[in-house]
């Protein structure tokens, strides 16, 4: 029997593959570490490969592609539902070949390793920014039992550690600490600074990256994060399937003739969707200033909803016009006129 579907369960070391025929006959069922699968693999027909988008499946989706096999990435929560019996690697194996076969199911794209670079630096990044507000936060705390209080924001911080460090009349176990805290945000900072720097190079020299910084609200890390992670969004058919994706959509309870719109899903990448919200916020900030038809649509939420809601709802829009101009490739241009009426008749 010829092989025609191979499912992998991956692991770190040690893989459990399942061969299946055309006809869903089982051919093989193996496992084998690090080495026995590539060397397995390469001996194999052109075939489906099957496995689910977890750790390090965008390696071996690479590699196996390579080879001239047909790569297929499957999210982890679409394969749950098919595990039948007890939870083991050979019934996982199962569960994916069987989730592959399923309708609707929208597969992974494979991951560049340029991507997965870009990727990398914002997870350093992020654990960093919690590293630098964590030291922040923590000094602030314990100097707050000495009478030493000062506003929030780092320039307030950098300033008030300053005067700390230089005052000669303060007591020598504070400035010791105060030096220690001084040293490790200085530290944390320069890090940051450097991939800051090293993301904004990236994304202004990625065709994709330089069409998203032309959006209103998206800067460098927005616009690295999403083209890093979805690339050109073809993965999704339309900008509402991306919208969904994010989870910045409410949450539907439908029953019968009774359907309740919820707050947002946030399912998909949480860090995605955070640093959109971000991006929404400044845009909302701003959005009286301005006489375009998108800051005008804004202000007009605002008038109706609270902040948050017209910042979430914002940031669905910023989504979805990501995706349009990806898909056109074309940069931003600010339209005119579609409110221009309804402004006219507010006044």
């Amino acid at each position: 029997m010829k092989v025609s579907t191979i499912s992998i369960d991956l692991a770190k070391n040690v893989f459990q593959l399942l061969g299946m025929d055309k006809h869903a006959k089982q051919v093989f069922s193996k496992r084998l570490n690090r080495t026995q699968l590539s060397e397995f693999m390469s001996q194999q027909p052109v075939c489906d490969v099957v496995f689910e988008a977890c750790y390090s499946s965008h390696y071996w989706g690479r590699k196996f592609l390579a080879m001239g096999h047909n790569v297929k990435l499957i999210p982890a929560q679409h394969v749950t539902p098919f595990v039948r019996g007890s939870k083991n690697d050979k019934n996982d194996a199962m569960a994916i070949y069987e989730a592959n076969f399923r309708p609707n199911i929208r597969f992974v794209p494979i991951k560049t390793e340029a991507q997965q670079e870009i990727l990398m630096l914002h997870r350093v990044r992020e654990r960093l920014v919690k590293q630098r507000t964590a030291c922040t936060n923590q000094i602030r705390g314990v100097l707050v039992d000495f009478g030493i209080c000062f506003p929030q924001g780092h320039s307030a911080f950098e300033r008030a550690m300053w005067d700390i460090i230089n005052d000669e009349s303060q007591r020598p176990i504070i400035k010791l600490m105060a030096n220690d805290f001084w040293d490790e945000y200085q530290t944390v900072s320069t890090r940051l600074d450097r991939i800051n720097r090293l993301i904004k190079q990236l994304v202004e020299q990625d065709p994709n990256g330089k069409i998203l910084l032309s959006i209103p609200g998206v800067g460098p890390i927005i616009a690295s994060a999403f083209a890093a992670a979805i690339g050109a969004g073809q993965a999704f058919n339309s900008a509402k399937e991306l919208a969904v994706w994010l989870g910045l959509t409410p949450q539907q309870f439908a029953s019968g003739n009774k359907s309740i719109n919820g707050s947002i899903t946030k399912r998909g990448d949480g860090y995605l969707r955070k640093q959109l919200i971000h991006g929404a916020r400044t845009v909302v900030s701003h959005a009286s200033k301005k006489n375009d038809d998108l800051n005008q649509w804004i202000t007009q939420l605002r008038n109706r909803k609270s902040i948050c809601t017209t910042v979430v709802a914002t940031a669905h829009r910023l989504a979805r016009l990501m995706w349009i101009l990806l898909h056109k490739q074309v940069p931003y241009a600010p339209q005119y006129g579609a409110y221009q009426g309804i402004s006219h008749e507010a006044n």
